[in-house]
């Protein structure tokens, strides 16, 4: 039975890897929280812990024999863009903590997730030979922050205790996601606006023509299991995205017409947006580990929603 340290299992993509692995009985599962309350699933074993604290993170890493770090401080454009510092400080603390805890009790996998927010704009897909060492100015400290975390995966895995595995995925959406106009991404926040409304209409931050590439929350989960199943090098990095762009104005209209609702867009220019066009090749993953995305986005969408209105106890439109 493998020993897997979930750490961040009470957010968004910690919570759903939680649910998918604890459905399998050859795992066992230790799911780390901090301030957020633990869920109710079947044989989960729960830890909390600071994993700014050397400690703290000691205590949880011992005995487990793969770690999934899902842990992050996050939030949406307008903190990007006016408070960019909130993300870093943290998040380069936890990461390194782990990094040298699961070198110290000898874990055998870490996985790691990147972000597709290293690339530049570009009208075609990017590889992930396609990092130049530019990043987008608005991304600069959440950028290089990752390319920290991977670059320090990579020393660690040349260390030869553990083998190290980075998802350097896109813009993740689905279940559990943050649902806050004012803390979400795009995805979330216009879900909970649609939903919410009282009015006849919305408001979308920009003027909806970047672009994003959107992938279904299942897809990553999928992508997860494929990489404890597969991947057996010292260290590998791989693209995890639908490989598609949208534009944010399709997105929005795609999610109105999914809601059955009749809303009218409002463009709001005055406020924060991240004018940026990336989209992901993802051949590596397909051809070592047999990965490619399965969830169209309408399809996402739909279930998305679904999810939303139970969640929120939210009645569908007549």
């Amino acid at each position: 039975m493998a020993k897997i340290l979930v750490c961040g299992a009470t957010g968004f993509i910690g919570r759903n890897i939680v649910e998918r692995l604890a459905a399998d009985p050859t795992h066992q599962i230790t799911a780390q929280y901090h301030d957020r309350p633990p869920f109710d699933v079947p044989g989960i074993i729960w830890v909390q812990a600071d994993l700014t604290d050397v400690t703290q993170v000691d205590k949880a890493v011992a005995g487990a024999q793969v770690i999934i770090q899902a842990a992050a401080i996050t939030s949406g454009a307008a903190d990007i863009v006016a408070r960019p510092h909130i993300h870093i400080t943290d998040n380069a603390v936890m990461n390194s903590l782990l990094f040298r805890a699961a070198h110290d009790h000898g874990v055998g996998h870490f996985i790691v997730f990147s972000c597709s927010i290293v690339y530049l704009s570009n009208d075609k897909a990017r590889s992930e030979e396609d990092f130049t060492g530019e990043v987008h100015l608005p991304y600069h400290g959440g950028a290089w922050n990752k390319i920290y975390f991977e670059k320090m995966a990579e020393f660690f895995a040349g260390l030869g205790r553990t083998r190290y595995t980075v998802l350097r995925h896109s813009n993740i959406f689905g279940p559990y996601d943050k649902y806050d106009p004012n803390r979400s991404h795009m995805f979330g926040a216009t879900i909970h606006k649609v939903e919410t409304t009282t009015t006849n209409e919305i408001s979308v931050w920009g003027d909806g023509s970047e672009t994003r590439d959107l992938l279904y929350v299942d897809d990553l989960m999928d992508a997860v299991e494929a990489t404890l199943a597969r991947q057996r090098e010292p260290f590998a990095l791989f693209n995890i995205g639908a490989g598609q762009p949208i534009r944010v104005r399709d997105v929005v209209q795609m999610i109105i017409e999914a809601s059955g609702r009749d809303l009218r867009i409002f463009y709001d220019t005055a406020k924060p947006t991240i004018k940026t066009h990336i989209y992901l090749d993802c051949q590596r993953a397909a051809d070592v580990l047999g990965w490619t995305p399965k969830t169209s986005l309408k399809a996402g969408i739909s279930k998305t929603l679904t999810w939303y209105r139970d969640a929120f106890s939210i009645t569908k439109p007549s």
